[in-house]
């Protein structure tokens, strides 16, 4: 994909002619990947732009404004501007966060380094724990308890100003979390100290954990309180510079996509850098579920293969499942985040030969500088692309991001290397590097399926990411699966999903107690009533709203025409478990559409044992298919109730572009199953609506690159996605 403006692709059946269009203005979504950084542009009548340039790790911003001037996009044609960022994830990655203190209760300063008995690896002695991101010099406390009825040590106020004088006396301090004990149901003490520090300390993060997380589970809760305050200073940073260089250029201000799949305004995310930890990731999944609602797909696995890494994720009815357990590099945090599983097997990820001579691929990334070998940069150490590139699946001389050609001599230069370590062939050596990262990416795809109690045979694998249709094929061979979905802005599908992205909210309370007996509907109008004025505000920041869901979007508008508009959708969720469990599962509380009902609910008996029957009946369903068993003597206690407010966007729906008759097909050699053998290679502009390839073959996008398999046929559909199928 080139990056120039003048070579940035369009779809969505419009001639390309670059002029500012008139009423509405277009959707913008930006994703800073950790090789590329892509670009889609929507206009209201469901028109596609898209551009890719190299991402630049120094300064993620510089590629930002770089994709904007690709598209050849003037900033008074640009509306929402959503942007996705790894900022948050490469800091905590690389242990490169702020300098970061601890305040906590006495005699529990050690919570976040013991942990919980659960390990990756538990009877491993050689294996060591992820470093603790505030080290124990830095973790000071304070004498005060709360219990579960409340006070039992009052905080004193020289106590206070004791910790205070401690925490500001640490020498390039730039960030503080203050996790006291049982705050989450009686913060006041927690609320003081914090208070006390802000006084203090000005211009010092400082993150109470009662705001980040209010539910029980100390190492939770205080793991996330610190990484919240860890992160929040670098991504802050970053944000702010590309606030104000959006501000010079008359920009709009983008909103920030989190990690539960929502945008939330530009200034939260920067105060609160742990709800952004998966922001990149997060907007593939919406992007994918929404393309896939389209071609009336809506159980499906997505899968996100980039020049870094790979992230996978299952979407269930037409939505994307999302958890409170996510825990990246070794570190819990313990809010909404859509069901992602990332690995290590990127497109740059480096093949090396180990110890004992075993080939591995991964987890170290020739990343966007020097990039795999075969960019030319600078790099030598073979990868992923190079295998794919000296394999045939990728064209020798092709451009990506307007600055790389891929040069296939360097690949085998580097593959040469490698297999004189292994006593291989450069063709060996290279089917042995996509063996091994397939391999590894269909233990990621099994994770968020077959461990989750889904069978994959079951859904439609959706592949992007500049390299996810080069292997889509083979992973879903593995899996038993017999349809894969290709959409037409594969390359910068994530960038599609931030464009459509909506703004959401996240609210929790705690609730422990026996179902039943607990008030529900008490606490779900006390969060109600919490996130009003946060509803109100997220509905300013978009022009149009709307309910539907993107796969109700689809079904109910024609191409190239936006959803209907509509209000701010509530949605309700309660964590629960059987009693004695130890962990529990997030169940949606369903409104009651009868105005009648909705009132019983609030204040009568009737009502309150309904939505608990209700309850019960959706949490066993969730047992059932998580564990495979349920309890149904067993009574179920309540642990949280949560209340999402999400304001939707329209969705325009894309018109599939016609075939471009003056493309040209063409034919080369491709490794297949051990051999050599000719293969068609189909310019993706030279298919239109009804269009069928049948494999083995290559359909080479503007910005990615699809392997149609032996024994696969691709169709395209209505809206533009190659639609692959084999016979079982």
């Amino acid at each position: 994909m080139s990056g120039t403006p003048s070579e940035v692709r369009e779809a969505g059946g419009r001639v390309p002619d670059h002029q500012e269009p008139s009423g509405e203005r277009v959707r913008l979504g930006v994703d800073v990947g950790g090789t590329f950084t892509d670009l889609v542009a929507v206009d209201p009548d469901g028109g596609v732009r898209f551009a890719k340039v190299p991402s630049v790790p120094t300064d993620p911003s510089d590629a930002v404004l770089a994709a904007v001037a690709a598209a050849g996009l003037a900033p008074t044609q640009v509306g929402t501007f959503a942007h996705g960022t790894t900022v948050a994830t490469n800091t905590l990655l690389e242990r490169a966060g702020a300098r970061t203190a601890l305040v906590t209760t006495r005699g529990f300063r050690d919570v976040i380094e013991i942990g919980r008995q659960n390990r990756p690896s538990l009877y491993d002695l050689t294996r060591d724990r992820p470093p603790s991101l505030v080290p124990r010099e830095l973790r000071f406390t304070v004498a005060e308890r709360c219990g579960p009825t409340g006070v039992i040590e009052p905080l004193r106020d020289e106590d206070v100003a004791r910790v205070v004088e401690e925490v500001a006396a640490v020498p390039d301090l730039a960030a503080v979390a203050v996790c006291l004990l049982f705050s989450f149901a009686f913060p006041a003490h927690e609320q003081a100290v914090a208070t006390a520090l802000r006084r203090r300390l000005p211009g010092i993060t400082v993150v109470a954990s009662s705001e980040v997380l209010p539910v029980f589970r100390e190492y939770e809760r205080f793991t996330t309180a610190v990484a919240d305050a860890y992160l929040t200073p670098g991504l802050s940073t970053y944000l702010r510079r590309l606030e104000h260089r959006c501000a010079r250029r008359s920009l709009t201000v983008p909103m920030i996509m989190q990690s539960s799949g929502g945008v939330t305004e530009l200034a939260e995310a920067a105060g609160h850098a742990a709800r952004c930890v998966l922001s990149g990731p997060a907007g593939g999944v919406v992007g994918a579920a929404y393309v896939a609602g389209l071609s009336g797909v809506r159980d499906l696995l997505t899968f996100d293969m980039g020049g870094t890494s790979t992230d996978v994720a299952p979407v269930l009815g037409g939505r994307a499942l999302t958890t409170s357990e996510s825990v990246l590099a070794g570190v819990p945090i313990m809010l909404p985040t859509v069901d992602v599983h990332s690995v290590s097997a990127g497109g740059g990820s480096i093949a090396w030969a180990d110890a004992g001579g075993a080939l591995r691929v991964g987890p170290r990334s020739a990343g966007a500088d020097p990039g795999p070998a075969c960019y030319g940069r600078g790099g030598t150490r073979p990868t992923v692309t190079d295998a794919d590139l000296y394999l045939g699946y990728l064209a020798d001389g092709a451009g990506l991001g307007g600055e790389v050609t891929l040069s296939r001599a360097a690949a085998e230069a580097a593959l040469s290397g490698l297999g004189a370590e292994l006593g291989l062939t450069p063709a060996q050596a290279a089917a042995g590097v996509v063996a091994v990262a397939d391999a590894e990416m269909t233990r990621a795809l099994r994770v968020v399926s077959v461990e989750r109690g889904i069978d994959p045979r079951e859904l439609v694998l959706v592949a992007f990411g500049g390299a996810g249709g080069t292997h889509a094929c083979a992973l879903a061979e593995e899996l038993g699966m017999s349809r894969v979905l290709v959409p037409l802005a594969a390359g910068v599908l994530s960038a599609l999903g931030l464009a459509i992205g909506d703004v959401r909210r996240d609210h929790a309370r705690p609730l422990i107690g026996r179902l039943g007996e607990v008030d529900l509907a008490r606490a779900f109008a006390d969060l109600a009533a919490d996130a009003t004025a946060d509803a109100d505000a997220a509905t300013t920041t978009t022009t149009t709203t709307t309910t539907a869901t993107a796969t109700d979007a689809a079904a109910s508008a024609e191409p190239g025409q936006a959803s209907e508009e509509s209000p701010a959708v509530l949605q309700r969720r309660v964590d629960c478990r059987y009693a004695g469990q130890s962990h529990e599962l997030t169940i949606d509380v369903a409104e009651p559409e009868d105005a009648e009902l909705r009132e019983a609910e609030a204040g009568d008996a009737v009502g309150a044992a309904s939505m608990a029957q209700a309850v019960r009946v959706a949490f066993e369903a969730e047992h059932l298919r998580r564990y495979g068993h349920i309890a149904p003597e067993r009574e179920i206690e309540t642990v949280a109730v949560r209340l999402v407010v999400t304001v939707r966007g329209p969705r325009p729906v894309p018109v599939a572009p016609p075939a471009d008759p003056t493309v040209r097909r063409g034919r080369r050699q491709a490794w297949l199953d051990g051999a050599w053998q000719d293969v068609d290679v189909v310019p993706r502009a030279a298919l239109g609506v009804g269009d069928v390839v049948a494999g083995p073959a290559v359909v080479e996008f503007a910005e990615a690159t699809c392997l149609l398999r032996p024994g696969w046929t691709g169709t395209v559909d209505d809206v533009g996605t190659l639609v692959l199928t084999r016979q079982l």
